[in-house]
């Protein structure tokens, strides 16, 4: 099983949910940006959670199913097209080989996944199938994709079969078909235009003077084109600290908020280093990496104190919802064969 790329799209790459284990060593985590978008989408095809799938950043590719496939596309909506039909977001969709999915015009978000049933049969590097470009780690061939690449794709699990038995009962009268239903906004989220990111004080919060704590927390900030898979540098109010001791280089991670000596915020994202030198000034919540991980260069984004409890309750809450929406589809499955 298989499908080939017709054109790469601007940024297309193979991500999984990270390579944790490996940090005390000087190996980023790597994986999906919006891990949420990802584990929705394998879950809709019947994959475990750590399936590696696709990464597609604003600007899609072109894809050729070379087999019968059961697909999803989560995230971010770029306009998918199937043989130039829309094809919808957030539910299976099962097509025939030869069948063509394209992208348009960014319409929310700046980050699609595609997950297709079986996962994709990349070499494991580390334990992860993700992409770390920066190393020419993992994904495929460490790169991004390019034209005439062909990713095999393991075999579907029992769920997936029953999946797309469920989607198309029986041979497709059209190249494509996709499920009525959906997960529902809670676990597929639109992106916003001006998203609001809660986080938690940083270990060096207390080094910045009152007057920047409280523009932090009040002001909006705006992502410059300085913005990759490693972080974005963001513009608004220049932040600065009450005293400005040395500091160790430190650990830090996806949402950590670092101010460098100019007083503009980074955000680190999902291809962060392992340390920093840089006082912390917050910590994005897991939650809220989503939302982080689909704004884009040009938007502007605000930061909410929240506490540690309130995360810890925000992140079993999602948690409990994914579990439920895992236990729900094996139901509508079983049903459908009974």
């Amino acid at each position: 099983m298989s499908f080939s790329i017709i054109r790469p799209g601007l940024l297309t790459t193979v991500q999984d949910l990270g390579r944790p284990g490996y940090q005390h060593l000087g190996v980023v985590m790597s994986g999906a940006m919006d891990t949420l978008a990802l584990r929705v989408a394998n879950l809709l095809v019947g994959n475990n959670k750590d399936a590696a799938g696709l990464e597609i950043t604003l600007l899609g590719p072109t894809v050729r199913f070379e087999t019968d496939h059961l697909l999803a596309l989560t995230g971010a909506n770029l306009s998918p097209t199937l043989d130039g039909q829309p094809a919808p977001m957030h539910r299976p969709i099962a097509v025939r080989a030869g069948t063509v999915l394209a992208f348009g015009a960014a319409q929310a978000g700046c980050r699609t996944y595609l997950a297709v049933a079986g996962g994709l049969a990349v070499p494991l590097v580390l334990g992860s199938r993700s992409t770390y470009l920066r190393a020419t780690l993992g994904g495929w061939h460490g790169r991004a994709l390019q034209a005439g690449d062909e990713l095999p794709v393991f075999e579907p699990t029992a769920t997936g079969r029953q999946l797309r038995q469920a989607v198309a009962p029986a041979s497709l009268a059209a190249s494509w078909v996709a499920a009525r239903w959906t997960p529902g906004p809670v676990l597929c989220p639109r992106p916003h235009p001006q998203p609001l990111i809660r986080a938690v004080r940083g270990p060096e919060y207390e080094q910045f003077t009152e007057a920047s704590q409280r523009a932090f927390w009040r002001e909006p900030f705006t992502i410059t084109p300085a913005a990759d898979r490693m972080g974005y540098r963001l513009s608004g109010p220049v932040l600065e600290r009450a005293s400005t001791p040395e500091l160790l280089s430190s650990a830090v991670t996806f949402g950590t908020v670092q101010v460098p000596p100019g007083g503009q915020p980074i955000a680190l994202l999902a291809d962060a280093q392992t340390t920093g030198g840089y006082p912390r000034l917050a910590q994005v919540i897991t939650t809220d990496f989503p939302a982080l991980a689909q704004a884009r260069h040009g938007q502007q984004l605000r930061f909410q104190e929240v506490s540690l409890a309130e995360a810890q309750a925000l992140y079993l809450a999602q948690e409990r919802r994914l579990w439920a929406f895992q236990k729900a589809l094996a139901t509508h499955v079983s049903l459908a064969h009974l």
